[in-house]
């Protein structure tokens, strides 16, 4: 399986990388919603781990530009953010998925009932 994280912070970037392990084969990084959608149309990943608050573009606007390049993309929100609010923009932007980061340790379920129900 093929992963792209998307997240402004390197160490985070770090720390999902090692919580995919499990999964991932391969794994892409960028560091801003900007680049997520050159990033996606260029590795064409599996899923996609997209941070929400990131300069220049968000995560949800990002979200939303993958899709519409490809409406079968999955894009898993991985957030500090456990609001409901949030949790239902993700959903319209159209997210697959909806992870905290302070609880990564069944991101790799998470992925594994993502991708294995969307085949």
């Amino acid at each position: 399986m093929t992963v792209l994280i998307v997240d402004d912070n390197a160490a985070i970037r770090r720390l999902l990388r090692r919580a995919v392990l499990e999964v991932a084969g391969i794994v892409w990084e960028c560091s801003d919603g900007s680049d997520a959608l050159s990033a996606y149309t260029e590795h064409r990943p599996d899923i996609v781990l997209m941070d929400i608050r990131m300069p220049d573009m968000d995560g949800l606007a990002a979200t939303r530009q993958i899709r519409r390049f490809n409406p079968s993309a999955r894009v898993v929100i991985v957030t500090d953010y456990d609001d409901e609010d949030l949790r239902n923009a993700a959903l319209q932007a159209g997210a697959s998925g909806y992870a905290l980061k302070q609880n990564l340790t069944d991101l790799s379920g998470l992925i594994r009932s993502i991708t294995s129900r969307n085949k």
